[in-house]
């Protein structure tokens, strides 16, 4: 039967600040000659079970500053600090409602979601914090310019990126290995994987409140954390403990919104060694005091 290759449709969501995300669908279709049923599907992002051979669409607009949209990307990083869940849920219902549109216009042609962001702004505003973040340290243990630089390049490319590609890379092989739902008439194995690049959305998403905690406060509780007393280790490694919580579960929030997912709770699960953790440092590990002194050996 011969088949005929339509040229790819894309169905973009409008812009706008109710929404945490603009998803794109990218619909390859597939029409036989003698039928409207579709029977091919393809997504332009990274495919979960091929894993990481292609760049993510985020990082090949990276310099591409008049498409960004910073509204949207400040809006993102404010209710992540405030509700995270909301924008997960706003992102959930959008993608929802726009795969629904799109099947009613294409009929029963087969989609395959891309969940990824493809707007890198968020990517460069946290940037801009951590640098931000380098100076003031920088000032603070009166750094001199190259060494501001340096900071700064190892903020960006070792912690966030470097650290969050590894994250990444874990989430995205656990989620597809054990979180996914058996297939039924609705999902396939072909519609219903995890990016890659999504992953390490959720990465980011996590990443700016422990910015918020680990970045900026304690550059100003450093004086107060580190001393050689109980209180201080307490405040000290109190902090370490609700930005890595609140980092924890903002990943939980992230892979619990994707409907294809089963389990997701078990993303919960480093909360126990966290605070088992915690509990013992309480006995006389400062964390932040030997946290600091690896980050900024004299």
């Amino acid at each position: 039967m011969a088949t005929t290759i339509l040229p790819t449709t894309h169905i973009q969501s409008p812009r706008s600040p109710l929404y945490p995300a603009s998803p794109t669908f990218h619909l390859h279709t597939r029409v036989p000659s003698d039928g409207f049923r579709g029977d091919g599907l393809a997504g332009s992002s990274l495919r979960s079970g091929g894993a990481m051979g292609r760049v993510p669409v985020i990082f090949r607009r990276l310099f591409k500053f008049s498409q960004m949209d910073w509204e949207l990307a400040a809006w993102q990083l404010t209710w992540l600090c405030i509700a995270p869940k909301r924008v997960y849920r706003n992102v959930y219902f959008h993608k929802v409602s726009l795969l629904q549109n799109a099947l009613s216009v294409l009929g029963s042609l087969q989609t395959k979601n891309v969940w990824a962001r493809d707007d890198p702004a968020i990517l460069i505003l946290i940037s801009g914090c951590l640098v931000v973040s380098a100076v003031a340290w920088s000032f603070a243990r009166s750094f001199p310019t190259p060494q501001i630089i340096k900071l700064s390049l190892l903020m960006i490319f070792r912690d966030f990126i470097g650290v969050g590609a590894v994250i990444a890379t874990c989430l995205w092989f656990f989620s597809n290995k054990l979180l996914l739902q058996p297939p039924n008439t609705h999902t396939t194995d072909e519609s219903s994987h995890v990016e890659w690049a999504y992953a390490f959305d959720v990465h980011t998403n996590a990443f700016f409140p422990l910015y918020l905690s680990l970045y900026l406060a304690q550059l100003f509780l450093a004086p107060v954390i580190t001393k050689d007393n109980w209180i201080c280790l307490w405040v000290g490694n109190s902090l370490y403990l609700a930005s890595l919580a609140q980092y924890t579960y903002i990943t939980y929030l992230g892979f619990n919104a994707l409907p294809f997912l089963v389990r997701s709770e078990l993303l919960l699960f480093p909360l126990l060694p966290l605070f088992a953790g915690y509990l013992v440092s309480l006995l006389g590990f400062n964390v932040s005091k030997h946290v600091l002194a690896a980050y900024f050996p004299s």
